[in-house]
């Protein structure tokens, strides 16, 4: 991945030197790692016209974070003791000669930013603003194949579950179960906490998972995901427990289900960024489930779990080819529970097969 990463920096090289900016310091984690393959350990990037050098934290082990982590292809600078990583780097920039220097004010504490400017006095500093964000939605194949596996990973946790007897185990144990899983089946860690619902906690978006016990007749919501060389997957499931679901459940499965669907036939190269949404939206509204603040119902993914573009009714660009998301609608019904069905997909043209889905672990409603 070196020469992937080195091309990266040459690009951003490029976006910089047409703005008349001789350097930029490169400060947000996933960035840092997007540019140089190291893993996220509080380093900072300076990216000049000539040269780029990478400052570590001075106290970071040596040897303990990971195989890509300290990227040998660049020349690299400890922080002094007690130093951010950003004053180092800001302090060779300056000794450098360099007149404009280009940060990322989205991620830098206004404490930070103070720091930086006393120690490149009589330097223009300048808002990189989210350049290297923009340049992360579209993956290259590489990356697009660290998601297969996270996917993978995420996928073959989550059968290995639904094998298992799940009546009287805790939301808590399953989530804990499920991501000790992920890890055991090569995964760095979870990409974000497991989220298990049972009964009136099914169909959430988002809940933290409690010691409430799996009882028959349950819908099961399941939301994890797996990250693998920094790449992040999320899926969610919703199943039922033991006897045959009940007609309510049969027919609000469907509904979620027949919504997903929707939204992931509307992805495609040119499409606006709210279409997904929309196409799934608008059957979920034709049964009478209007939500009084609507939340999007997918995102992009990547280094960060949640990443540009935002598949949501507000979302005004549209999609590119190569432009991993999720796609993840969803009801809940207050007391009663609810479905709620996402996957990963990447945005494909039709003559390339369309949206190519990552997450393939069962959508049907299967009674556990």
């Amino acid at each position: 991945m070196s020469d992937a990463h080195a091309a990266r920096r040459e690009r951003l090289r490029e976006h910089c030197s047409a703005g008349g900016t001789d350097a930029v310091l490169v400060t947000r984690p996933a960035n840092v790692q997007y540019l140089t393959g190291c893993e996220p350990c509080g380093a900072t990037l300076l990216l000049t016209r000539e040269r780029a050098l990478l400052v570590l934290p001075a106290d970071l082990p040596p040897d303990d974070t990971g195989e890509h982590a300290h990227a040998p292809d660049l020349p690299r600078l400890g922080a002094e003791p007690e130093q951010d990583t950003v004053e180092s780097a800001a302090a060779a920039a300056a000794s450098l000669g360099v007149a404009d220097l280009a940060v990322e004010e989205h991620d830098l504490t206004v404490s930070r930013h103070r720091a930086v400017a006393a120690l490149t006095a009589g330097v223009r500093l300048a808002d990189l603003r989210q350049v290297v964000e923009r340049m992360r939605v579209v993956k290259d194949e590489q990356e697009i194949g660290e998601l297969r596996i996270a996917a993978e990973i995420a996928d073959q946790a989550l059968g290995e579950l639904l094998e298992s007897i799940l009546v009287g185990r805790t939301e808590r144990h399953l989530a804990m179960e499920l991501e000790r899983r992920m890890i055991d089946h090569g995964a760095d860690r979870a990409a974000f906490p497991v989220s298990v619902g049972t009964g009136a906690h099914s169909g959430r978006i988002t809940h933290a998972p409690t010691d409430r016990r799996v009882e028959e007749g349950d819908f099961l919501t399941v939301s994890l995901g797996a990250r693998y060389r920094g790449y992040a997957v999320s899926t969610t499931r919703t199943f039922v427990i033991g006897a045959a679901p009940a007609p309510w459940q049969v027919e609000l499965h469907r509904l979620v289900f027949e919504a997903q669907r929707a939204g992931r036939e509307a992805l495609c190269p040119g499409a606006p960024g709210s279409a997904p949404d929309r196409a799934a939206r608008d059957i979920l509204q034709a049964a009478g489930h209007v939500e009084a603040r609507p939340r999007p119902f997918g995102h992009g993914v990547g280094l960060e779990v949640r990443e540009a573009p935002q598949i949501g009714p507000a979302e005004t660009g549209k999609l590119d080819n190569r432009v991993p998301v999720t796609v993840g609608p969803g009801v809940h019904l207050p007391g009663r529970g609810g479905v709620r069905i996402e996957d990963t997909l990447v945005v494909r043209p039709l003559e390339e097969g369309g949206p190519e889905l990552l997450t393939i672990t069962t959508k049907e409603l299967l009674a556990l």
